[in-house]
């Protein structure tokens, strides 16, 4: 479904006296021309959140997830320390049993260890990790993450069990073609958005209380932190931001055929999402090269820069409180 939230008005001048197209059509003209050079299949979302603007394209078709998912059970963690159920520095124990392959460093430590919550999810989100992934499913379980999603209207993003590891329910039909997990391009773009507005209630009204803007300001310091930056932050980074700190807090997700990017992108007039999936991708190789990867961060590039020529800004990324809805 075409999404119609377009900026009424806002046009560009193409010399004295003359009125182009609408930008919004100028910005998807321009994507397209990326997507169909693309030898794979791309759905992607993305939002000017201050002027509630969109572009998408096949932005609420169902695809595979790949790492991306591991936002879904992030939210939920969130949810959970919110509510009292669980804190940043309970304990969990890392177990031999529990160590899988994949992406990650716990795989390589010595079991058993201990670690804080709040260590198993930054190890989740910004290396990954996938041991750490099933120990956060160990504690918040598949079905609280999938009613979650389902209880702030998610209802095309879907976990399906750990990595790596059996199921312990019966899989839906659907699982083999998806694999870890589903969404849709726009349903993740609303997830990143609930981290970046701090939108903790399920009907997405936006935190005014201390103690959520203190937790949705952690976990945007965890999302800026992301490792792999070859996606959407590959053209955005122009300079060290080791040192100012990166105003792009993102999280990837890649299998042989499958390269995506979710991104929140501050700005100085304030948040976009970018949210990009690629799949059946021809190009399977592993490196920053990879023509899919190539392809996000042309995506990014070209949507940041034509919302926001005058640049980024970090301090965009903090939460506040607001008294509105996504």
């Amino acid at each position: 479904m075409k999404n119609t939230f377009w900026l009424a008005g806002f046009f560009l001048l193409r010399g004295a006296g003359t009125i182009a197209q609408p930008a919004s059509q100028q910005l998807e003209q321009q994507l397209a021309g990326i997507v169909a050079a693309h030898h794979g299949k791309i759905a992607y979302y993305a939002r000017d959140v201050s002027r509630n603007v969109v572009v998408e394209h096949d932005a609420n078709t169902p695809v595979q997830t790949a790492s991306v998912i591991k936002l879904a059970i992030f939210y939920e963690a969130l949810e959970q320390i919110r509510s009292g159920n669980a804190s940043w520095g309970e304990k969990l124990t890392l177990q031999q049993s529990d160590r899988v392959g994949g992406s990650g460093m716990l795989n390589f430590l010595d079991a058993p260890l201990s670690l804080t919550l709040k260590d198993v999810i930054t190890l989740m989100i910004d290396l990954s990790d996938n041991t750490a992934t099933n120990l956060l499913i160990d504690r918040f379980t598949v079905k609280a993450v999938n009613a979650r999603m389902d209880s702030i209207g998610l209802h095309q993003t879907r976990v399906y069990k750990k990595i790596y590891k059996p199921a312990t329910e019966p899989l839906p039909a659907e699982q083999p073609k998806f694999g870890l997990g589903k969404t849709t391009a726009a349903e993740m773009a609303m997830l990143m958005l609930r981290f970046g507005q701090c939108a903790l209630d399920a009907d997405g009204k936006t935190a005014s209380s201390d103690s959520d803007i203190a937790l949705c300001s952690t976990a945007i310091d965890i999302l800026r932190h992301q490792f792999y930056r070859d996606d959407i932050p590959r053209y955005l980074e122009k300079l060290d931001s080791t040192e100012e700190g990166t105003a792009i807090a993102n999280k990837t997700g890649a299998l042989d055929a499958v390269r995506n990017d979710v991104a929140l992108v501050g700005t100085k007039h304030g948040l976009i999402v970018v949210s990009i999936f690629t799949y059946e991708n021809p190009d399977h190789g592993w490196t920053a090269d990879n023509e899919a990867e190539l392809t996000i961060a042309r995506i990014g590039e070209r949507v940041v820069h034509f919302w926001a020529p005058d640049g980024l800004e970090a301090t965009a990324l903090k939460p506040k409180p607001q008294d509105r809805k996504l």
